[in-house]
């Protein structure tokens, strides 16, 4: 997984955890919900701006969302 995937995956995660939509994170963020979407996708890389304005928006720190987090396996 590259940066960019692992920061979809913990924005998404982020996100679902505080309940929170695309367009409330966005709007709350500066950004426009398409944007949030595409990021969430993996479809485009976020700016070191944005990626703050993100963090900000979600309550944690920009390096937060740029950790790799171990997958738990079924057992």
């Amino acid at each position: 997984m590259d940066l960019k995937e692992i920061m979809a995956v913990n924005l998404r995660r982020k996100r679902h955890d505080l309940q929170m939509t695309q367009e409330e994170l966005a709007e709350r963020a500066g950004l426009s919900a398409r944007y949030v979407g595409a990021i969430e996708r993996g479809d485009v890389s976020a700016s070191v701006t944005v990626l703050g304005q993100i963090a900000e928006a979600l309550g944690v720190e920009a390096g937060d969302l740029l950790k790799k987090v171990a997958r738990l396996s079924k057992s």
